[in-house]
């Protein structure tokens, strides 16, 4: 996977959890911003290792 790849999808998990953060989706918004976070460590630990 490439670097355009990777930041794409951190930036859509990251822009869907502003979104339910702002509708008032708490839980979901939590959830989306933790798979942000764990998504980001790999990506880069990935990175570091090849």
């Amino acid at each position: 996977m490439n670097y355009l790849n990777k930041y794409m999808i951190l930036a859509l998990l990251f822009i869907a959890g502003i979104g339910s953060f702002i509708s008032g989706q708490f839980i979901i918004s939590t959830v989306l911003f933790a798979g942000a976070a764990i998504y980001s460590n790999i990506a880069t630990r990935a990175t570091l290792n090849s």
